[in-house]
């Protein structure tokens, strides 16, 4: 599971102009399933994410979590982070979960996240989405479960 996130003054979600969420203060995920994850990958994200400390404290210092500072997360589907593109020109994304997988553990995070008190919205899973947003910083981190 790949996930990229970003410290946020804003991010939203719009679908043919039409508004899907939007958050204020926080961060924005892109979350890539893999075919090979499992439930201890659902599990690090579930528990990495929320405590992720990379929001500044009195002292400038990046030591506080999105709980910390009572941010919302905004987490958004994105098998494209899966890609390969090691031959040739067109990304391959074997590796990338299968839709019907894609989705369960996909809401799994979701889940997990908000059941430790983070106010979670997502985007809309397998739609063509613009996404916006003001990147706080900038903070982007790659955080990769196989790595961890």
């Amino acid at each position: 599971m790949i996930a990229i996130i970003q410290r946020v003054t804003y991010s939203r979600v719009t679908v043919e102009d039409r508004l899907i969420s939007q958050i204020d203060h926080g961060l924005m995920v892109l979350l890539g399933v893999a075919v090979d994850d499992t439930d201890d990958d659902i599990a690090y994200m579930v528990r990495k994410l929320p405590k992720l400390r990379i929001f500044s404290d009195d002292n400038d210092k990046m030591n506080l979590s999105v709980q910390d500072v009572g941010g919302k997360m905004q987490l958004i589907s994105q098998f494209t982070l899966l890609g390969d593109c090691r031959q040739g020109n067109r990304p391959s994304y074997i590796t990338a979960a299968r839709p019907d997988k894609a989705t369960e553990y996909y809401e799994r995070v979701v889940q997990g996240i908000a059941e430790q008190g983070v106010e979670v919205v997502t985007g809309a899973f397998g739609e063509h989405m613009q996404v916006e947003l003001l990147n706080s910083g900038p903070v982007t981190i790659i955080m990769d479960s196989r790595n961890k």
